[in-house]
């Protein structure tokens, strides 16, 4: 199957002029995210400001939006702001290498505090001298933990307290213990506590490393989409060719591609035929063929041929662009669920504070313990995962939509995958979706003789007749009409005052009289029984046939003169989808503007569960809506222009590949190829994001839950305390790397 790729891709609801997204440092956990967001809010104009801790961005929506004046919002909040560019990416994939150095700077400070307590363990007595212990923790402490200091201080300054608050807290109280115990006379290991302020920091640094890791494999697959762009392209001009930059092509432009060569720019090939491998853009992994005429992408590798393409979208206008553009849209965007963690973490750190404070007066007081009042809630404080809450959602969506992108899936963003997740219902339109959507003609009736018609209409005139009314329509039945009568050398009859009739068919006039050819709803509106077309329509549509009729009205009266039938091809995999879906616990339903035998036949052959049949364009959104009125969340599957208001009516509209803008923009999922099986996939990977979603708020939950009060109950000490802060955060983002090993299922062998 020939999937091909439309040169109009997918526009995603792109941030529009009163939209900025601005890309923000020095953020360490949700409680940053809920800060910055209060703080954008306050800034006059802005409606809405969602922050995402993955990304590292803050997308702002609103009236009248000064960069400047966000960014100073940003700055007086305690972090840094800067307006995201078109040229920037969203993660390096080289950031790791700063937090890596940090760390193993400062685990060759700690290892040396920490060495006599693990030789313990194996009979080694091996005790540092207090002034050394100090002098090896302050570095780690002032040094390497300056990120953490002067986060709080900002935080402070700000009015706030974040993950830096905790860390900083529980750091200087474990190593101003140790100093106040040191300038006291006690310089023993068991009085003092460097090791474990040294040992936190570490760990976390270690964790942040990991972490920083992680989130560049995240969005490994937006910075894959990005690569696809070459930086120079070979033109001809004047005759000649020449090598210039991307940024200078122009439309109409001619681009000359060689084998091995990425094509530059979406364009038309004008000269020569190849192979194209389209596996990052659409997900199908087979080269297809194109040839003069045919649309090809930028970003597609010519395996053979030399090709000439001239240039039809160049920078932000090309599918490539759109596609890295709908991508990014939906992993900035906020899943509902993460509304509840950021309010969460919002007052989590002053909680968490307070509970310290608690703990220390507790076992003070009690115990009578200062020292162990105190390594208990520095325990408190280090344990609290503010940044595993912050990141267990984006970390799960940025993983999900990119690893769906590549395979040709695109999300628009967080709300369309918590829908699909949860769908109970998949609506299906035929043409196009189900079938090819390049229906044959395969018989032609005439009614000469029938006591209807006219005995001079044979079916050549029939189909003349037909092909003048379809002049100039681009509808997949008259381009059938149109091509048969093509091949049998038939010339259109010449018709004026052509009018289209919005689910029902076309009229036109000829020498006085009006001619119709359309559905069975057009001759019902016309007058004719339905006793009337049963006779003539029932033995072709039980067999599968979609029928247009073509009438004549005159002074003489409403005459039929004859029905022209067609048949559409199903897709190969239409069956495979169908079972698919129904091996998830979804049913499935198709709405035709088809008649009911035509429509049963295929639904027959596929397995559905329901067909809507006869139904106008219009209503198959007030279908929709009455689904949704029974409890039912429901997805709309289309492609053409005639299905988005289905497509918006939808709790999901998924738009085929090869369909139309407006289908494109209208839906929450886009499918790069023009195969039924991708639905099942965009369904099932939706689940699986959602599942981890979930998996990592519950282990960012439980982390504080069962964490907080054993080290309140002096059951963990503040280097495992540390340790568990520290992986937190990395077993939600590793968590959700998972699903990079997600695959779409495979389309099954074309049948010989």
């Amino acid at each position: 199957m020939n999937n091909s790729l439309p040169v109009s891709a997918p526009t995603p609801d792109t941030p529009a002029p009163d939209a900025l997204t601005l890309e923000v440092k020095g953020m360490s956990c949700a409680s940053c995210v809920a800060h910055i967001e209060r703080a954008l809010k306050k800034v006059p104009g802005v409606v809405e400001a969602s922050v995402n801790l993955a990304l590292e961005t803050a997308t702002v929506h609103g009236n009248n939006l000064q960069a400047k004046t966000l960014e100073a919002a940003v700055e007086d909040a305690g972090y840094h702001a800067s307006v995201r560019t078109a040229a920037k990416k969203p993660v390096a994939a080289r950031g790791a290498d700063p937090e890596q150095l940090q760390f193993l700077l400062a685990a060759a400070f700690t290892l040396p505090l920490v060495a006599p307590m693990l030789l313990q363990w194996v009979g080694v007595h091996l005790m540092l001298n207090g002034w050394l212990q100090l002098a090896l923790a302050t570095p780690v402490q002032f040094w390497f933990g300056r990120r953490f200091l002067l986060g709080s201080l900002k935080a402070l300054k700000s009015g706030t307290a974040n993950m830096d608050t905790l860390v900083a807290l529980g750091t200087l109280a474990a190593f101003s213990l140790s100093l106040f115990q040191l300038l006291n006379g006690h310089s023993g290991m068991h009085d003092l506590y460097f090791e474990a302020a040294t040992v936190i920091i570490t760990l976390i640094l270690l964790g942040k490393w990991l972490e920083a890791r992680a989130r560049v494999q995240t969005t490994a697959a937006i910075r894959a989409l990005q690569a696809l762009s070459p930086e120079h392209a070979t033109v001809l001009r004047n005759g000649a060719e020449a090598t210039i930059a991307i940024a200078g092509l122009q439309v109409g432009d001619v681009l000359v591609i060689r084998p091995g060569e990425r094509v530059a720019a979406d364009g038309v090939i004008t000269e020569g035929r190849g192979q194209l491998d389209e596996a990052l853009l659409t997900g199908e992994s087979a080269p297809v063929l194109r040839e003069p005429g045919a649309a090809v992408t930028g970003g597609a590798i010519n395996l053979d041929g030399l090709l000439q393409v001239r240039v039809t979208a160049t920078g932000t206008e090309t599918t490539l662009a759109r596609i890295v553009r709908l991508v990014e849209t939906a992993q900035n965007s906020k899943a509902p669920i993460q509304r509840l963690a950021d309010k969460v973490s919002g007052v989590m750190v002053p909680v968490v504070i307070a509970i310290a404070a608690v703990t220390a007066l507790g076992w003070g007081f009690i115990g009578g313990d200062w020292a162990a009042a105190t390594l208990n809630a520095v325990s408190v404080l280090v344990i609290a995962c503010p940044c595993a809450l912050g990141l267990a959602t984006p970390a799960a969506l940025m993983a999900g939509t990119g690893v769906a992108a590549q395979s040709g899936i695109l999300i628009r963003d967080a709300d369309a995958l918590e829908q699909a997740q949860a769908l109970t219902i998949v609506a299906f339109d035929k043409t196009g979706t189900l079938t090819e959507g390049r229906p044959r003609l395969e018989k032609i009736v005439s009614l000469s003789g029938d006591g209807n018609g006219d005995k001079n209409i044979d079916k050549n005139s029939v189909l003349a007749l037909a092909a003048g009314l379809q002049q100039g329509s681009s509808h997949p039945l008259a381009q059938a009409v149109l091509a048969s009568a093509k091949e049998r050398h038939l010339a259109p009859v010449a018709m004026h005052n052509s009018r289209t009739l919005a689910g029902r068919g076309v009229t036109a006039q000829n020498d006085g009289k009006d001619y119709w050819f359309g559905n069975r709803r057009l001759l019902q509106d016309l007058g004719w029984s339905d006793s009337e077309l049963d006779q003539h329509q029932q033995a072709a549509g039980a067999e599968g046939y979609t029928l247009a009729w073509l009438a004549r009205s005159s002074e003489a009266g409403n005459q039929l003169l004859g029905l022209v039938l067609f048949r559409d091809t199903l897709r190969s995999t239409a069956r495979a989808a169908i079972d698919q879906l129904h091996q998830l616990g979804i049913r499935t339903l198709m709405l035709s503007g088809d008649n009911r035998a035509s429509a049963e036949a295929i639904a027959r052959e596929i397995d559905l569960d329901d067909v809507r049949a006869d139904i106008l364009p219009e209503h198959k959104a007030d279908a929709i809506r009455a689904l949704q009125q029974q409890g039912a969340i429901v997805a709309m599957v289309g492609d053409g222009i005639n299905d988005a208001p289905a497509l918006a009516a939808a709790d999901v509209g998924i738009a085929m590949g090869g369909g139309t803008d407006v289908a494109m923009q209208t839906a929450g999922i886009t499918l790069m190829q023009s195969d039924p099986l991708r639905v099942a996939d965009a369904i099932a990977i939706s689940q699986q994001t959602w599942r981890k979603i979930r998996q990592n708020l519950f282990w960012a939950f439980a982390y504080n839950l069962l964490g907080i009060p054993l080290a309140a109950a002096g059951l963990l000490n503040p280097m495992l305390a540390g340790a568990m802060m520290a992986f937190s955060s990395v077993s939600v983002v590793s968590n959700a790397l998972l699903l990079r090993y997600w695959r779409p299922s495979r389309q099954p062998p074309a049948q010989s």
